[in-house]
C-alpha cells in the first residue's frame, strides 16, 4: 500500500483518525516500526531466564534452582520473580511503543494538549507534508495565538516540536491517538522520549533519547499548563484571584484559588524554560529539568538522574518505567499526598489543576456547587484508583516507598499488575546503540589509555562504564535542587514493597504483597539518591554506552557545543537556537575546563536557562592541557568515548 493511502487507512494523527472512525466509531493508533525500519535492530542475546528483585538468573542457574524445593520457591511470583523469555520481550516492545496507561485523559481533557496552540489538524498537515520522508523535528503551524512570557506565538507560525517521524511512517513516534465517538485524545508512550529518528537514514534508533523533543514548549502551548504547576516555581499566593473564587477544603474552610489567567501565564513560562531534550520529572515545586536518558540500560543501574530508582525488578528499571506514568503523566494522582508534598489542602491542589481544564466535564467552577474531588470523580474513567490513569494501588498509598513514589503501579487491564513495566525493562535491557563510526584502532587505544590515566575509569568502570554508584552532590558539584527533589517524600515513607508478579489487574480483594529487602550499604545508597536520612542527595554515575546519541551532556543538558565551537555554546547557542549539539565538541567541553567555562558563561547569560537552573556546572574532572593531556590525546579520548556502542566486557546479557 502506498504511503498516502496508508495515512488514510491507519494514520495516528488527527486527520487520518477522523476519517477512519467515521466507519468504526472508536479508533486508536500508535506507530511501531517494523524491524527493517530500525537502525539498531541487532540486540544483545537473551541469556537471563529470571529476574529476582534485581538479581539476574541465567537459564543454567534456573535449572539448578528448580532441582530443589528452596530453589523452586525462590522462582515463584510471590517472591517477586519475573520469568523472562522472548514473549515478554515482545510484549515489552509493544508496550514501549503503544502503552499510555490511560494518560490520554489527563493530557487531553485536563491539560488540553490538543486545545492550545498546536492543534491536531495542523499536526496532521505537517506529517502529510513530509510525503513519506523522515524528520527529527516536526515543524507544526500554530492553530491560534498563544503568549508565553514575552513571546507570542502567532497563528500560522511554525513551532519546532522536536517530534520524530520515521521514513515512510504516517505518524509520530511515541504518540498514540484515540478517537471515541466524537472525542479526540492523544496520549504519550515511552517511545516519545526514548526513541529517535536517525537523520541520515530516517530509521528509528530504539533506546536513543529524543534530544530535541520540545516537551516544555509543547506543554506551554497547551490550554492548561497550570495542571503541571507542581513541577515549577509556582506560588499560589503570588497570583491572588477574585476573593469570591474559593475552594471548600477538606476541613470545610474556604481557600482562594489563584487567578486563572495570571497563574496560567506564569506556569507557561516555567515549563517553556526546559531545554529541548529534557523533562522536569520531580514534583518538588522547583523548575529543574533533566536530560532525557537513553534506554541503553543494560548494567546501567541504578536509574534516573539521581539513581533513586534502584530496587525491585531489573535493579530499579521497572521502578523508573512505572514512575513515568504513575507519577509524571497524571498530576491528579498526587491529590491525596498534596499536604505532605506541597503544603496544600487536597481540594485546593486539585482545584488549581482543574480550574483551567480543557474539557468542561473536568473543569472546576467555584460556583458549581461541587468540590474539585467531586468534579473529578464524576468523569473519572478509573474510579477504582486515584487519579485518571490505570493504577494498581498498594495498601500503603499515598505513602512513598523506594519502589514507587506513591504506592501506585501503572498497569494494563487483563494482565498482571506492573507487567507491562517489567516487560519494557526486559526489552530495554537488550537494546544497544547503533554501530559507532569506524575509527583508527591506534587512536582508540590512545584514547582508552588517557581515559585510565585521567582517572575516568575510577567511576566509569564495569560493563557499561559505570560503577553503579551514587555520588553525593557536594562531590559531583552539580545543581543542588535536583539532588534533593525527593526529600519531602521522606515524611510519608513506607517499607519498599510491590505486588506478586502474577497478581491480576484489576486487583483481587486480597493481593499478595512482596516486601523488597533493603539494608546496609544498599539502603544508604538509595537514601542518598532520594535525599533522605539527612543527606543532600546525589547523582548517579551514568553509563557511557551510546554517547554518540546522547549529547548534550550532564544531568541538566548544560554541556552543549555545536559544530562551531567558537560561537555555538551552551543551551542558548545550541538547542534553544535550533542547533543540534555536536557530540565530539560537547564531550570536549565536558573534559576541557577552558571550553567548559565558556559554555557555563553562555548558559548564565540566558534568562531561560537561569529559570530552568541549567548551568553546565559540575563533574569537574579534567583531561586537558592543565591536566597534562595534549590536544591530540584529548581528541583521542573523545574518539574512544564515542566508539563505545555496546557493553565493554563479556558478561551475561539481560
Amino acid at each position: 500500500m502506498g504511503w498516502p493511502l496508508r495515512v488514510i487507512a491507519v494514520s495516528g494523527v488527527a486527520a487520518g483518525v477522523v476519517l477512519a472512525v467515521g466507519l468504526f466509531g472508536r479508533f486508536s493508533y500508535a506507530p511501531m516500526p517494523d524491524e527493517a525500519d530500525v537502525l539498531n535492530r541487532d540486540r544483545y542475546a537473551l541469556t537471563t531466564a529470571y529476574d529476582l528483585l534485581g538479581r539476574r538468573v541465567s537459564a543454567e542457574e534456573a535449572e539448578r534452582m528448580k532441582a530443589t524445593p528452596e530453589g523452586r520457591a525462590a522462582l515463584l511470583p510471590e517472591k517477586g520473580a519475573v520469568a523472562i523469555d522472548a514473549a515478554l520481550v515482545r510484549r515489552g516492545r509493544e508496550a514501549f511503543y503503544g502503552e499510555t496507561f490511560g494518560n490520554e485523559v489527563f493530557l487531553s481533557d485536563v491539560m488540553g494538549m490538543l486545545d492550545g496552540g498546536v492543534g491536531p489538524f495542523e499536526v496532521a498537515r505537517a506529517v502529510l507534508a513530509l510525503g513519506g520522508g523522515a524528520t527529527t523535528n516536526l515543524k507544526v503551524r500554530m492553530s491560534r495565538d498563544v503568549t508565553v512570557g514575552d513571546r507570542t506565538w502567532r497563528k500560522g507560525e511554525e513551532v519546532p516540536t522536536g517530534l520524530d517521524v520515521a521514513k515512510g511512517s504516517p505518524a509520530i513516534i511515541g504518540i498514540r491517538t484515540f478517537y471515541d465517538r466524537g472525542t479526540l485524545r492523544m496520549g504519550i508512550t515511552c517511545a516519545l522520549c526514548h526513541a529517535a529518528v536517525d537523520p541520515a537514514s530516517g530509521k528509528v534508533v530504539e533506546g536513543a533519547p529524543n534530544t530535541d523533543l520540545n516537551a516544555g514548549l509543547l506543554m506551554a502551548l497547551s490550554k492548561n499548563a497550570g495542571a503541571y504547576f507542581m513541577h515549577g516555581n509556582m506560588d499560589l499566593a503570588a497570583h491572588p484571584g477574585d476573593p469570591a473564587r474559593t475552594v471548600t477544603q477538606t476541613d470545610g474552610a474556604q481557600a482562594p484559588l489563584p487567578d486563572p489567567q495570571k497563574f496560567e501565564a506564569a506556569a507557561k513560562v516555567q515549563v517553556a524554560s526546559w531545554p529541548p531534550g529534557s523533562f522536569d520529572s520531580s514534583a518538588d515545586r522547583i523548575t529543574n529539568p533533566t536530560s532525557i536518558p537513553s534506554s541503553f540500560s543494560a548494567y546501567g543501574e541504578p536509574y534516573s538522574w539521581s539513581g533513586r530508582e534502584a530496587v525491585g525488578p531489573f535493579k530499579g528499571l521497572s521502578s523508573l518505567n512505572n514512575n513515568v506514568h504513575a507519577a509524571n503523566s497524571d498530576t491528579t494522582q498526587q491529590t491525596a499526598a498534596a499536604r505532605t508534598l506541597f503544603g496544600l489542602d487536597p481540594e485546593l491542589y486539585l482545584g488549581t489543576i482543574l480550574q483551567g481544564a480543557a474539557r468542561a466535564a473536568f473543569r472546576y467552577d467555584p460556583a458549581g456547587g461541587k468540590r474539585p474531588t467531586e468534579v473529578l470523580a464524576a468523569s473519572d474513567p478509573t474510579p477504582e484508583s486515584p487519579g485518571l490513569n490505570r493504577y494498581a494501588v498498594l495498601p500503603s498509598f499515598p505513602a512513598t516507598n523506594y519502589m514507587t513514589d506513591n504506592g501506585l503501579f501503572a498497569s494494563v487491564l487483563g494482565e498482571p499488575a506492573n507487567h507491562a513495566n517489567n516487560a519494557m525493562s526486559a526489552f530495554q535491557n537488550l537494546l544497544r546503540a547503533p554501530d559507532a563510526k569506524p575509527s583508527d584502532a591506534e587512536v582508540l587505544k590512545t584514547g582508552r589509555a588517557v581515559f585510565e590515566r585521567a582517572g575516568c575509569a575510577g567511576c566509569h568502570s564495569g560493563p557499561a562504564l559505570t560503577n553503579n554508584r551514587i555520588l553525593p552532590v557536594d562531590e559531583i558539584g552539580t545543581e543542588p535542587t535536583r539532588a534533593k527533589a525527593g526529600a519531602k517524600m521522606e515524611a510519608r515513607l513506607s517499607p519498599p514493597a510491590m505486588f506478586a508478579t502474577d497478581t491480576p489487574f484489576p486487583l483481587p480483594a486480597d493481593p499478595t504483597i512482596v516486601p523488597i529487602p533493603l539494608e546496609g550499604e544498599a539502603l544508604e545508597q538509595v537514601q542518598l539518591g532520594w535525599g533522605h536520612a539527612g543527606t543532600k542527595g546525589g547523582y548517579k554515575v551514568p553509563n557511557l554506552v551510546g554517547l554518540a546519541w546522547t549529547a548534550p551532556y550532564l544531568h541538566d543538558s548544560g554541556v552543549a557545543v555545536g559544530a562551531d565551537a567558537s560561537n555555538q555554546l551552551g543551551v542558548p547557542g545550541t538547542v534553544d537556537a535550533g542547533v543540534m549539539p555536536d557530540p565530539a565538541n560537547s564531550l570536549r567541553a565536558l573534559v576541557d575546563r577552558e571550553l567548559r567555562a565558556r559554555v557555563v558563561a553562555a548558559n548564565a547569560h540566558s534568562e531561560k536557562s537561569r529559570t530552568a537552573r541549567v548551568t553546565g556546572e559540575g563533574h569537574a574532572f579534567w583531561a586537558d592541557r592543565q591536566a597534562g593531556v595534549s590536544d591530540e590525546e584529548q581528541a583521542a579520548l573523545v574518539a574512544y568515548l564515542l566508539s563505545v556502542d555496546r557493553l565493554t566486557q563479556n558478561v551475561p546479557t539481560p
